[in-house]
């Protein structure tokens, strides 16, 4: 009997019609039935100030123990001027706080996103990457995916087109492999 993984899914786009959340989506279909997914709500969390260290907001404990319930987390997320969107970078803030205190530590990481741009995501996954090196998140380094959205790469019931699919299929395996290797259970 395989072990049984909660993921968290944390989406870097707040727009309701958002590709990387259409991508989220779609991408947690293509998983084992051992593997369950939870997204994690990155909207209502306040600006992070370390004054508010010594009492952390009730939103954020919130985050915080939703991140720690999970064995592992994917970050999708859009490329914004050249990084990560600053709704992201604040999370991650949030979630490392205070200090002492990270709720990402040692959470097997996986990075992917969506852009209508050619370079993707690219740079904004390397930002990420940075961060998630300080804050000891073990990251899939390969294969690595970043996708041009198109019309139709995700229909109405949340599945890829067949020219995406098995692309996406190739990283979702490696990452399921990517968390039983880097988790104890």
């Amino acid at each position: 009997m395989s072990n049984q993984y909660q993921i968290g899914v944390v989406v870097g786009s707040l727009r309701s019609d958002s590709y990387n959340k259409k991508v989220a989506n779609a991408l947690i279909k293509l998983f084992p039935s051992h593997f369950t997914f939870k997204f994690i709500d990155i909207s209502e969390l306040p600006l992070y100030n370390q004054d508010a260290d010594q009492h952390v907001p009730t939103t954020v404990a919130q985050f915080k123990s939703q991140i720690s319930q999970c064995d592992g987390i994917i970050f999708v997320t859009p490329e914004y001027n050249r990084s990560i969107p600053g709704v992201l970078k604040n999370a991650i803030d949030q979630g490392s706080r205070p200090w002492g205190d990270n709720s990402w530590n040692g959470k097997p990481a996986g990075i992917l996103g969506v852009s209508i741009g050619n370079i993707s995501t690219a740079i904004a996954q390397q930002h990420l990457r940075n961060s998630l090196a300080f804050l000891n998140m073990p990251t899939l380094n390969q294969p690595e995916c970043f996708l041009k959205w198109f019309d139709g790469m995700v229909d109405e019931q949340n599945n890829f087109a067949q020219k995406s699919k098995e692309f996406i299929q190739t990283w979702a395996d490696a990452y399921a492999l990517f968390v039983t290797k880097n988790i104890a259970k």
